[in-house]
């Protein structure tokens, strides 16, 4: 992803960026944010600033004559916009059908396509979990308080309920499964921010989120 400092932020997912001309060079202050971010300075890179992921982190790629103030705001841009296009794209899965689809694109990637879902949707009624599964007639549900999160979160929370077809526990074999999806760590740490942020608000435990007969979560 790279963008224009000349203008506002494009809604294409990829732009030129002309540096004014003049800038002292300073080393990289770093930049705190919700997930590990790395900016790297580069004296060839003259007009253009450019962000993408990489092992669970984001990498912003900024021009060596940045002062500390540009790199502060270009990184904090630069962030956003990824997590926004991360965001469209979750709510992208607006219907079941596309759930569905989802789920069979993900079981081909990370489970050797053997995880087959007889259906895949979203429910209102999973408050205290975001996701459960049925191995006997192998469907899948998804809570509603997934939409609109990250798209890695809501393929994580996909791949463990279909591994959940594969391995109905939670045991050593069913994790090994799990991990293949390379971003579960990222995945469970952005759910358990929200959980914490959400303590206390949420409905008693059982009040409103049993599971139906046969399934796991």
């Amino acid at each position: 992803m790279q963008q224009r400092l000349d203008r506002g932020l494009p809604a294409a997912p990829a732009a030129s960026v002309p540096v004014p001309p003049g800038q002292a060079a300073l080393g990289s202050t770093g930049h705190t944010a919700t997930e590990p971010v790395e900016v790297r300075r580069s004296a060839r890179r003259r007009r253009t600033v450019t962000a993408y992921r990489e092992n669970g982190r984001t990498v912003v790629l900024i021009p060596a004559a940045f002062s500390a103030a540009e790199e502060r705001r270009w990184v904090d841009r630069m962030v956003t916009k990824l997590q926004t296009r991360e965001e469209r794209r979750s709510r992208g899965l607006a219907s079941d059908d596309e759930l569905m689809a989802r789920a069979q694109e993900l079981s081909a990637a990370w489970l050797g396509g053997r995880a087959v879902p007889a259906s895949v949707r979203w429910v209102d009624n999973q408050n205290r979990r975001w996701g459960s599964c049925t191995p006997a007639d192998r469907t899948i549900r998804l809570s509603s308080r997934l939409r609109g999160m990250p798209e890695y979160v809501v393929d994580y929370v996909l791949v463990h309920e279909l591994a959940h077809l594969l391995e109905p526990g939670h045991e050593a074999r069913f994790w090994a499964l799990v991990q293949v999806y390379p971003r579960m760590e990222r995945a469970l740490g952005f759910l358990e921010g929200v959980e914490s942020r959400a303590a206390g608000a949420l409905p008693p435990a059982g009040e409103d989120d049993e599971l139906e007969p046969g399934a796991v979560d």
